[in-house]
């Protein structure tokens, strides 16, 4: 999640982004097509810095951005001031200890300012007085029933009267859980066609695939155990050509936990291997 653009990539992006084949930018430009396509493609290497400028200045961004030597399209300048940055924060962003790409996902993302005023009203304590006010309510009344008409404890209205109450930590924990919980799943589905995200599956969960095939298998005990013994290192029983099945047979005997590594594949299994991938039955 982490990877540049390089200044090829950049190019098509801009491009594809306004919506532009490369005829049209052409046109625009003032730069030949041929020369464009030459500048997007991976192998082109040398840009001239009067192109560099000319689609800097078309594309509406700093040549520093093109060149590589920021990732701020639009605001190269800016002045720290105008960020309201501390001097902690600001080292913080420099140091690459964080991920400034999600970063500013997270604060871009449509839903960010609510998250934000949920984690204000909580850390300000904005609305305890009211949780308070509204715990001590459904408190007395509780009190007044148990009083008045000592229904037990377990009793169903006053056993909701008490399960009513709620600690502000608590509220607060389940509402900013939620609304974290929303943004980072809009986010891992903005990644889900990234180059750098983990596949989608993974060889662990093909081992495991083949090891509940193992375990389910309906044959004899022994080729379960062969089949669940293969599985752990992710190879597929049913793939093995002769010779490795037989190469196979010979390693399983050495196994205290086979009682007959010869039974492995049906009835009439015992086979020797004559010549390059034939197989033929002892007698």
């Amino acid at each position: 999640m982490n990877a540049k653009l390089t200044i090829q990539e950049k190019l098509k992006d801009l491009r594809v982004e306004r919506h532009l084949t490369l005829e049209q930018l052409a046109q625009e430009s003032g730069i030949s097509k041929s020369a464009l396509g030459k500048y997007e493609s991976d192998d082109f290497k040398d840009i001239s810095p009067f192109s560099i400028v000319t689609l800097a200045k078309f594309y509406g961004v700093s040549t520093d951005y093109l060149l590589g030597l920021t990732e701020t399209k639009n605001h190269p300048n800016t002045d720290l001031h105008d960020l309201h940055l501390g001097d902690d924060m600001i080292e913080l962003l420099k140091s690459g200890k964080l991920n400034n790409r999600l970063l500013s996902e997270l604060a871009l993302h449509k839903d960010f300012q609510h998250f934000l005023v949920d984690i204000e009203i909580f850390v300000d304590r904005i609305a305890d007085m009211r949780i308070n006010d509204m715990n001590a309510i459904l408190e007395a009344n509780r009190k007044q029933i148990m009083e008045k008409h000592n229904p037990g404890v377990n009793d169903l209205y006053v056993r909701t009267l008490e399960l009513a109450q709620v600690r502000e930590e608590d509220y607060f924990a389940h509402v900013v859980h939620k609304d974290i919980d929303d943004i980072m799943q809009d986010i891992r589905e903005a990644h889900r066609k990234d180059t750098t995200t983990a596949d989608t599956a993974s060889p662990v969960a093909e081992i495991q695939k083949q090891m509940e095939n193992a375990m389910h298998y309906e044959g004899t005990e022994e080729e379960k155990k062969a089949r669940l013994f293969l599985a752990t290192l992710g190879i597929d029983y049913d793939k093995l050509t002769p010779e490795e099945f037989v190469t196979q047979i010979n390693i399983l005997k050495k196994s205290e936990h086979l009682k007959s590594p010869n039974n492995l594949r049906g009835k009439a299994v015992p086979y020797q291997v004559h010549g390059k991938g034939n197989r033929k039955k002892r007698k």
